[in-house]
């Protein structure tokens, strides 16, 4: 933890020299360049001093202070004028609970992050039916239950939920490996440009033994073992904010968040910033000091990968979306990690009319950041680099040389390549998710990312390649309790109705 808080001190300009100068001199190594985590565990005076160090850490001020404002009122301020910003028929509201069209209301000094009172607790909560077939008449129990539609909403969130699942299990045997190998590997089975799931077919011994398959996971992933849709966090996180909009509604707070969590998510299918905030919980603080307290990892990509919900469910409303992407973010992440989400979550919204094309969507999304931040520079250098190059290898190429000093998983050089990938295919379904998971880094969650938004603008699962579709056989699996099996069609339902909801 302590190699990557000194390598995000520098990237956010904070002189850490004599931390750095201290660890070393105690045996303290720099931060791995793969994982997470120590490849041996520390000894206990090397952790103690740890600790010590993360406090100093933390005291050193930012130099990005002005530039990547970490308050909700702060980030808003920074949005364009008001006859600019991305809206459906009114101004985005004043204060992240407000609906386009409520009457104004005095602004808050940040969206709620607290504990609410008079809060029914969660296991007493409406939980989803969830069936499949010609029995699934309604999504809702109680007397409040809403009918089962089939509209052109429920139509795009399935191809979204689809796409999604497309672009993570695509990248899910290539995740951790360096550029160099997706591409041997691909080129190896004669997928490249890469057009279709990855394969061992074909592959020389020598390619995999320099490059193996992502342990876990290719087992579930590659072409010839594909059976429905396996457990991945980038699926679960989805379901958890559609579990979240069942319980608490749209005015969700963060704490609702973090009891969600605690409740409904294992710790063990946590990583990075969510298991350290996850740990902070049990530790007794609240956020947002879940998202600061020695959390090295709180801008990376983790409050990306949980934004796609916020879009589905405010279609046409890029600025509240953005707000419940900010409150579900602020208890993992800060400034680009919380950018990154709100991206994600305005591009979504603006996709989910069905009336946006994928450029006008990325439009939406770098609208809602601060313009003069490490994230939006990336987005805007990913498109720019897009427009300027036919070959998405050479856009890779330059993506990599600029950025590839950030960490595998952090959010500013991941945001980019998504951005660029989108760009880059205009909206195709196919080359969106390749191209995300060509250009390496974290690769399911960018092919995940890519591929939800090029749902959307597909419009339906009959519109998404057969080739995609068919080996996910409308399953998947996950441990967030309800949902385990359930077919996308219904989780595409069940997300409209939270769309629907006030």
């Amino acid at each position: 933890m302590v190699g990557h808080e000194l390598r995000q001190a520098a990237e956010d300009g904070r002189d850490a020299g004599p931390v750095l100068r201290a660890w070393l001199a105690a045996g303290g190594r720099p931060a791995p360049d793969r994982a997470g985590a120590s490849p041996t565990p520390a000894p206990p005076e090397l952790r103690a001093l740890a600790a010590r160090l993360l406090d100093d850490l933390a005291l050193l001020p930012p130099a990005s202070a002005a530039d990547e404002p970490q308050t909700w009122p702060a980030i808003r301020a920074t949005w364009p004028a008001p006859n600019h910003v991305p809206h459906r028929t009114t101004l985005p509201p004043a204060d992240p609970g407000a609906r386009a069209g409520d009457p104004p209301r005095a602004p808050e000094p940040a969206p709620p992050t607290g504990i609410r009172t008079a809060q029914p607790p969660n296991d007493a909560a409406p939980q989803p039916l969830l069936r499949t077939g010609p029995e699934a008449t309604r999504l809702r129990t109680g007397p409040e239950a809403t009918p089962l539609r089939n509209g052109p909403e429920a139509a795009r969130l399935e191809a979204a939920w689809l796409g999604r699942a497309v672009g993570c299990l695509l990248g899910k045997p290539v995740e951790k490996l360096p550029l160099e190998g997706i591409r041997a590997l691909a080129r190896a089975a004669g997928n490249w440009p890469l057009g279709d799931w990855f394969t061992a077919r074909g592959v020389p011994p020598d390619v995999l033994a320099a490059y193996p398959w992502n342990r876990r996971s290719a087992p579930t992933s590659l072409a010839e073992n594909i059976d429905g849709m396996p457990e991945d966090d980038d699926l679960n996180y989805p379901l958890l904010g559609l579990l979240l909009l069942q319980r608490h509604g749209k005015a969700f707070t963060t704490a609702d968040v973090a009891r969600l969590w605690l409740d409904e998510l294992p710790a063990g299918r946590t990583f990075t910033a969510e298991r350290i905030a996850y740990r902070n919980l049990l530790l007794g603080l609240e956020p947002p000091a879940t998202a600061t307290h020695h959390n090295p990892f709180r801008e990376w990509i983790g409050a990306l990968i949980r934004a796609d919900v916020h879009g589905w469910t405010n279609p046409g409303d890029p600025a509240a979306a953005a707000a419940q992407a900010y409150r579900d973010a602020a208890l993992t992440h800060t400034g680009n990690g919380v950018y990154a989400a709100l991206f994600v979550a305005a591009a979504t919204a603006t996709a989910a009319t069905g009336r946006a094309d994928v450029h006008t969507a990325l439009r939406a999304g770098l609208a809602v950041v601060p313009p003069r931040s490490r994230l939006a520079e990336a987005v805007r250098c990913g498109i720019r680099t897009a427009g300027e190059e036919a070959d998405f290898d050479r856009v890779v190429d330059r993506l990599h040389a600029r950025y590839g000093h950030y960490h595998w998983v952090h959010a500013v050089p991941n945001t980019a390549l998504i951005a660029a990938a989108l760009t880059h295919a205009d909206g195709d379904f196919t080359r969106s998710v390749c191209h995300a998971v060509s250009g390496g880094w974290d690769t399911d969650s960018n092919g995940a990312t890519a591929g939800a938004l090029a749902g959307l603008l597909a419009g339906s699962a009959d519109a998404l390649p057969h080739r995609w579709t068919a080996p996910l056989k409308n399953r998947l699996a996950t441990t967030v309790a309800g949902f385990d099996g359930i077919g996308f069609d219904t989780l595409a339902h069940l997300t409209a109705q939270e769309a629907a909801r006030s």
